[in-house]
């Protein structure tokens, strides 16, 4: 059984919505999917990706294959959240005195 990391649609016309999924690479593209990774919102300013690394690198190291849309996407994502780590840490309260 071979697995994909995906995009399946969701979206309407005209308002398109992706999910990120894990599926066997012979099934359809809307068809059943083995896990819901995250979703893809291609309308939305800022970042539209929200995908679960965790869950991303698990399934790599199962042997999913990610299409050639989710390598890039997943590439980015890696380099959001590796420009957002030193942000997020708190600073410390300078000293009063």
């Amino acid at each position: 059984m071979a697995l994909k990391i995906r995009l399946t649609k969701v979206g309407s016309t005209h308002q398109p919505l992706y999910r990120v999924v894990v599926a066997e690479a012979r099934s359809r593209r809307d068809g059943a999917a083995v896990e819901n990774l995250g979703t893809y919102h291609p309308g939305v300013r800022g970042n539209p990706v929200k995908i679960n690394m965790e869950r991303v690198d698990y399934w790599l190291s199962k042997g999913a294959l990610p299409t050639d849309t989710m390598r890039a996407m997943i590439k980015k994502a890696r380099r959001a959240a590796a420009n957002a780590k030193p942000e997020e840490a708190p600073a410390e309260a300078p000293a009063t005195a």
